[in-house]
């Protein structure tokens, strides 16, 4: 086995010729890692050249002695970023004439290369999680990695925020086992708690030892001043159009990050039709085809781009030297994720990044100006991360148990080496093999659901034939079901499979910048033909559903109730926050503002709870509910990040009956049990821990189709084993996820304090909420109070009224 070499406190040659051929001079931090054994996590600012801090080791030991078989493993979020890595590495060893290979393996590998790589591996492997697992489920993968000696963890913060770092972490267990000795270095740019991070890649969770890099200048960031004052609503940013046309033509290259696909594609749009002098502009998301991206991806390397609209596909890593300027259009939501987009622009740690923000209306304002005030204090924000998912481990399992035996006892210790894992209970790892054994209590009569079985001691897939069904399924993103869109014979891209059958022949819709004609479904694919001069409907793509950070909102809170922090505002929302003053009152910490007014023959409940939409979503399902039973007739109400606007046909006199917390508690409880919410979840975890698998050798189960066969699945474990491991799972995955009851709670606790005010009219916060997208009605006593009342109105009109 290959020996790294002996700690060092400089490059050694011929890497050091190669750097100064370049004029260049390694960075403290990378030479530190250089000397480092063993585990660490990089702390470095995007720039600051940490990706080849991670792989400086690596090319000194290979440089002196390539040896056979795969030495470094590197593991990143994104396909496209170690495309980048490939590209970028290749250049030192091409000319040093290293005979190194270096290879990636991800979805887009062609099967023929898998193959060899499994047998034939080369020096250095870029892959993503999902790869890994299912390398890691062959019969090779003890030989595989023998040799292996580091593994390097690219935007590793991006990973333990989702399962699919809960899923790394087992896969860094098992390597470990098969290769002790193994070095696992983290590298990352925003990281709002080390120690945190330290120990979810530690073994056992030790927390791994942490380096951190200068922190390097301060970014020029701010708001783009733009002609007109943002919209009173509205998230699409499309007012500034001509503003940000105009930031890009100033600018070398542009990066102009949006939130969500389907306000990239509108915003795309209306950028060119402004774009008088066809600058060259292009579109970047996850639902365009990987034909569509690379070719965006191309034209940036070759610096033929002026400007990129773009979702959270690019917000990490790959570098673009050419990039002086970013505009996050839309409120960021989250500081860490505003930090990290600024970092594209510039990317080098000794120039300061250039980044401007566009808020789409004017709460978004006071957003924007919280998010400001945190980069500047360098505050980056972050959610405590949720107990280990048992979804991902039932998933592993299975993958292992497609490379050969286990042992249970030993298999239970090395899930313990796993960060997330460390604490795992013998009860819950039983209770996960008793699921992939057997599929629990009431499922445990279907042979299918009988994936092991126990022999000699070990325990053993049920039917080998059954490893080809698991590995077509691994993974833990799982999403709406998604329908190829293709015009004649290119492939355009995706949209989700309801929105699609929302489509009739001659629709028209917006798909990779270009609007085209549906024609028909035929064989699961959405065939359309470009038709440029109608009004598109728009693609409902599913994309990234951002939340604003609990962290942020409570900046928000204390800029709002601090008058002196409104001169760092636009005079026009600092005018509407003093009116607001003057005529009610503002949101404070520590205390939930209630504003009650009537308007239009209606009375409205406004809740200024900044608890983020989700979770004010829920908060208005639960409270409209309570206003039912109490006869008030609540007919609908809308939710935004920072509140909760209610109306009813009586005004609600005592709210805080309303918002009482055991009574809130109590309604949940009762509302999530039959609610589409608790269904949707559970498909999601049914799917991750393998119960239902949308994806089948020649036959590819259609959206409705796992839609059906999940909610029968659900009513039946209801029914005959409530305690069953997936639906303790969902109700878990329920509450924090998808409906944030959590947040609920916690805006209660830390707002004791009501103050209700009851207003003569609707006040200056919450008339925008009256121009919200999204309402939700509310059915009950309320509509059929006013059918009756328009029935009698309609009688009295004839003359009915008085017949009797």
């Amino acid at each position: 086995m290959r020996d790294d070499p002996p700690p060092a406190a400089s490059i050694p040659p011929p890497l050091d010729g190669w750097f100064a051929a370049r004029g260049w001079a390694a960075y403290p931090h990378q030479l530190a890692l250089l000397a480092h054994q063993g585990d660490a996590l990089l702390i470095a600012p995007t720039g600051a050249g940490k990706t080849l801090a991670g792989f400086l080791p690596t090319l000194a030991t290979l440089s002196a002695d390539p040896g056979d078989g795969m030495h470094t493993l590197y593991v990143s979020p994104l396909k496209a970023l170690a495309t980048d890595i490939r590209r970028n590495l290749s250049q030192p060893v091409a000319d040093l004439r290293l005979p190194l290979r270096i290879e990636d393996r991800t979805g887009d590998t062609k099967p023929a290369t898998r193959a060899r790589q499994r047998v034939d591996p080369p020096h250095v492997l870029l892959t993503t999680p999902e790869s890994l697992a299912l390398m890691l489920s062959y019969p090779e993968a003890p030989r595989l990695f023998a040799g292996l000696r580091r593994v390097v963890i690219d935007e590793i913060h991006a990973l333990a925020e989702s399962k699919r770092g809960d899923q790394l972490m087992l896969c860094l267990a098992r390597l470990r086992a098969l290769s002790p000795g193994l070095a696992v270095i983290g590298l990352s740019a925003t990281v709002d708690d080390p120690q945190a991070l330290a120990g979810f890649m530690g073994p056992a969770g030790r927390p791994v030892p942490v380096l951190h890099a200068a922190p390097g200048p301060p970014p020029d960031i701010a708001m783009l001043d733009t002609a007109a004052p943002p919209p009173w609503a509205g998230t699409g940013g499309r007012f500034a159009v001509r503003d940000v046309l105009r930031a890009v033509k100033q600018a070398r290259c542009t990066l102009i990050f949006i939130n969500t696909r389907a306000q990239a594609e509108l915003f795309f749009q209306a950028l060119w039709a402004e774009n008088d002098e066809n600058l060259p502009i292009g579109l970047h998301h996850g639902s365009l085809s990987r034909a569509a991206r690379e070719r965006v991806e191309a034209a940036m390397v070759a610096g033929d781009l002026r400007a990129v609209v773009a979702t959270g596909s690019l917000d990490l890593g790959i570098d673009w030297g050419a990039v002086d300027l970013v505009i996050q259009v839309g409120a960021p939501k989250n500081v860490k994720r505003l930090v990290q987009r600024i970092g594209r622009a510039n990317h080098a740690s000794t120039a300061p990044s250039r980044a401007r923000i566009v808020p789409a209306n004017r709460f978004e304002v006071i957003e924007c100006a919280a998010a400001l005030q945190a980069v500047a204090e360098r505050d980056l924000d972050g959610e405590p991360r949720p107990p280990a998912p048992l979804d991902v481990l039932c998933q592993h399992i299975l993958l292992l148990a497609c490379a050969g035996p286990l042992d249970a006892e030993a298999l239970f210790t090395e899930l313990r080496q796993a960060g997330p894992y460390a604490t795992l209970s013998r009860a819950d790892f039983d209770a996960c093999l008793d699921f992939c054994a057997t599929g629990g209590y009431a499922l445990r009569a279907y042979d299918r659901w009988q994936q092991l079985t126990q022999r000699d001691g070990q325990w053993h897939l049920r039917d080998p034939r059954r490893a080809r069904d698991i590995r077509m399924n691994v993974g833990t993103i799982t999403e709406p079901a998604m329908l190829k869109v293709r015009s004649r014979n290119a492939h355009l891209g995706e949209v989700e499979e309801a929105f699609a059958a929302t489509l009739a022949p001659g629709d028209t819709f917006l798909i990779g910048g270009q609007t085209v004609r549906y024609d028909r479904l035929r064989e699961a694919v959405v065939q359309v033909t470009p038709q440029p001069a109608r009004e598109p409907k728009i693609a409902v793509f599913s994309g990234l559903k951002l939340a604003m950070s609990t962290q942020l909102a409570a900046r928000v809170q204390a800029i709002l109730s601090d008058s002196a922090a409104w001169a760092a505002l636009p005079g026009h929302t600092a005018d509407w926050l003093a009116l607001q003053k003057r005529l009610s009152a503002l949101p404070e910490p520590g205390s939930l503002l209630a504003e009650i007014f009537p308007r239009g023959g209606r009375w409205y409940l406004a809740l200024y709870g900044f608890a983020g939409r989700n979770a004010n979503q829920t908060l208005g399902l639960l409270v409209s509910r309570r206003m039912e039973s109490a006869g008030h007739g609540p007919l609908g109400f809308v939710a935004t990040d920072y509140a909760l606007l209610i109306w009813s046909l009586d005004p609600v006199t005592d709210p805080a009956a309303l918002i009482d917390r055991q009574g809130l508690t109590d309604g949940f409880d009762e509302w999530l049990g039959n609610n589409a919410v608790m269904k949707r979840a559970f498909r999601s975890v049914a799917t991750v821990a393998g119960l239902i698998r949308p994806n089948l050798p020649g036959a590819r189960k259609s959206g409705k189709q796992a839609t059906f066969s999940s909610d029968i699945l659900y009513d039946t474990l209801r029914r005959f084993d409530p305690g069953h491991l997936l639906l303790r799972i969902t109700r878990a995955e329920a509450e924090r996820g998808l409906v944030d009851f959590g947040r609920i709670t916690a805006m209660l606790d830390a707002a004791p304090r009501l103050h209700h005010i009851r207003a003569p009219h609707v006040t200056p916060l919450a008339a925008p909420l009256l121009l919200e997208a999204g309402r939700v009605p509310v059915p009950g006593s309320g509509q059929q109070r006013l059918m009756e009342e328009e029935a009698a109105r309609l009688m009295a009109e004839a003359g009915l009224d008085a017949l009797g």
